[in-house]
């Protein structure tokens, strides 16, 4: 009689190559394609983050291939009117915005704010910090706020922005926080980060309003003293940099960075966008991006996402009607 077992192992590696093939299908790329649109030139914020992210996603497999698209105009307005206009035909396009969404819809930049656009993900985050130069006798936001209960108008705080911007937002919101009048804080702006440092130096301003990441690198340089820090806990870049709760005062900050859809973007393909960014937090290939870029991990999906813009909608708009901004 015949053996049978070569049939039987033939079954089994017939079997073991299917299975290793469904396999293998599943953890390919779900997602063949994502264009990225960009509301800004190339080298900014917006840019850096939708290339990252783009290569992340690319390098690890977790989709085929990424495109982008620079679409400068209106402040981000044009890029997000572009979206809702073309709705249909840019289904396989996630757009990338950050906080600036939030207060140039306030302020009526552009007509659209965050509900008009499918929310996707925010993905990272970049916390706001007050520094003061490295020979200031300020060590402390106790010792920033005695300063200015002896003198507010001598005790100014510069930042990158305009008047009504995110450094001076985030300058009146610590201070408010800490029992002050936002009104009486006297905010410098700046349009270059050098002038503000200088000024910085001089004595011009007591302290600068910035955002963390850019205070690390100053601070790495020996140029500055970070203060306070607007996370909720320290920050693994500057252990020692304490926070303002830490000190006291009771608030937080980020600027974070997610993207968006078109609006009536297919719920499948919502779900699909948002499994591919979860997954892709666990690759080596996010983390070589994120350090390199000195990124905070920020994940909020879908209604996560919404309820946090919406936190953040409130408290900007409260502080900037207060400030004659609204």
């Amino acid at each position: 009689m015949k053996s049978r077992t070569p049939t039987r192992i033939r079954k089994l590696a017939m079997l073991a190559l299917m299975t290793f093939a469904l396999n293998s299908g599943a953890n390919a790329a779900d997602i063949d394609s994502i264009h990225f649109l960009i509301p800004g030139g190339a080298g900014g914020g917006w840019d850096g983050t939708a290339r990252g992210t783009g290569e992340a996603l690319t390098n690890s497999g977790l989709i085929g291939t990424a495109s982008y698209e620079n679409m400068s105009g209106g402040g981000g307005g044009k890029a997000i009117g572009f979206l809702i206009e073309n709705a249909e035909s840019n289904h396989g396009t996630l757009m990338v915005n950050s906080t600036p969404i939030v207060i140039r819809s306030l302020t009526g930049v552009f007509p659209h704010n965050f509900r008009d656009l499918t929310l996707v993900s925010g993905t990272i985050g970049d916390y706001a910090a007050l520094v003061v130069g490295k020979d200031s006798p300020i060590n402390s936001m106790s010792d920033l706020i005695a300063a200015f209960d002896a003198d507010s108008r001598a005790t100014a705080i510069g930042g990158g922005s305009v008047p009504g911007g995110m450094d001076h937002l985030v300058a009146a919101m610590v201070f408010e926080a800490a029992g002050k009048d936002a009104l009486e804080v006297k905010y410098v702006p700046y349009d270059a980060g050098g002038k503000a440092m200088a000024a910085l130096l001089s004595g011009e301003i007591a302290a600068l309003s910035t955002g963390f990441s850019e205070a690390v690198d100053l601070a790495s340089a020996g140029e500055v003293k970070i203060i306070g820090v607007t996370s909720d806990e320290r920050v693994g870049a500057a252990p020692d940099a304490m926070t303002m709760k830490e000190q006291g005062i009771d608030t937080t900050f980020v600027n974070w960075r997610g993207f968006f859809g078109a609006p009536g973007l297919p719920a499948e393909d919502v779900a699909k966008y948002q499994a591919v960014i979860a997954q892709m937090y666990e690759t080596p290939e996010w983390e070589t991006v994120r350090a390199r870029n000195g990124w905070v991990n920020i994940h909020n999906p879908g209604d996560d996402f919404k309820v946090f813009l919406e936190n953040q909608e409130q408290i900007i708009g409260d502080l900037m009607k207060k400030l004659g901004f609204l």
